[in-house]
């Protein structure tokens, strides 16, 4: 049987979460045993020992593929941060296909991120989105937290800026706590409003030692979340921040194949068969997002006439007004 040393070890190296040795004193005690002819109980020993290994290395595997839950940021984080769960996939966005196959590699490299860490690299993790408004910047976050799993919590700018010395930095330190301490997808939008030119002449002193910090907090960073910046106002951001993302994806305005798409699904409830797709086409111009409300209201617009058939003419006005709206 044990001795009182072995017990003693064997207690003290539980209350220590040290598995190792814990593991390693039990079949120093099943060999023991085995030499004193207990061979059942050096047996049943050994194999008890194999299955709680074997147990907690499923649970290991289990806590690393799996987002830490967080039904709602609590205490001060409950002003930095909103969260929500999206379901959005990939294939739901129109996108051409090189901006496609980039949030298909982020995605890759996220799925197999312990096998890319085995060999000393990093998965894409830090990652800014630049481009005009309406073009999926913000859907490409919600697509990464839905494709992974992960929750997706969206810092609120206007808890997150104000106007007394010091008090942005300590926040900004936790919102940093949390993306170490709950794997999800953190979103910064209007990300330019944090992450400023330093030597604009209108820049005041805290702006600059907040955009510090972040640097400070981004460079430090070695969790398991992903961090994204959206701006539409790319000319604004501090060239610093660059080389602290880890990819830096460009949004273009949607290519004539890709606006029709949009356009096609936004009108697949109605009869769009008379439609002039080229005619409809050449009248865009717009953004992911307007092209879609534009044909939305030609849709309530042939709905409240009494039909279920939008015209080109209707869906080309709609168009034509979206575009005045941004002139």
């Amino acid at each position: 049987m044990a001795n009182a040393d072995q017990i003693k070890a064997l207690i003290r190296s539980h209350a220590e979460g040290d598995d190792t040795r814990f593991y390693a004193i039990a079949m120093q005690m099943a060999a023991q045993a085995a030499r004193k002819g207990q061979g059942r109980f050096a047996q049943e020993l050994r194999e008890l020992v194999d299955r709680v290994k074997a147990q907690a290395k499923t649970a290991e595997i289990s806590r690393a593929i799996k987002p830490i839950p967080m039904a709602q940021p609590r205490g001060e984080l409950a002003g930095l941060l909103t969260v929500s769960y999206p379901k959005d996939r990939l294939a739901d966005m129109a996108v051409d296909e090189a901006l496609g196959l980039r949030i298909a590699r982020i995605l890759l490299e996220q799925r197999q991120r312990e096998r890319i860490r085995g060999h000393g690299l990093s998965p894409l993790r830090k990652l800014l989105l630049i481009g005009p408004p309406g073009t999926g910047k913000t859907m490409t976050a919600s697509v990464l937290a839905g494709e992974l799993g992960l929750p997706l919590f969206t810092v609120r700018l206007d808890g997150l800026i104000t106007k007394y010395m010091g008090e942005t930095a300590a926040k900004l330190r936790l919102i940093f706590d949390a993306i170490q301490s709950a794997r999800g997808v953190y979103l910064f939008d209007e990300f330019d409003a944090l992450g400023g030119e330093r030597a604009t002449k209108n820049d005041v002193g805290e702006i600059r030692r907040v955009l510090n910090s972040f640097l400070q907090f981004l460079e430090q960073d070695e969790s398991d979340s992903l961090i994204i910046g959206a701006t539409n106002h790319v000319a604004l951001l501090d060239r610093a921040l660059f080389r602290r993302f880890d990819s830096v994806v460009e949004y273009p305005l949607p290519s004539s194949a890709i606006a029709v798409q949009v356009m096609k699904a936004r009108l697949s409830l109605l009869d769009a068969s008379a439609i002039d797709w080229d005619k409809a086409v050449a009248a865009a111009g717009l953004s992911h997002a307007d092209i879609a409300r534009a044909c939305e209201q030609a849709a309530k617009n042939a709905i409240l006439e009494g039909s279920t058939t939008v015209r080109t003419s209707e869906l080309i006005g709609a168009l034509e007004e979206r575009r005045s709206t941004h002139a």
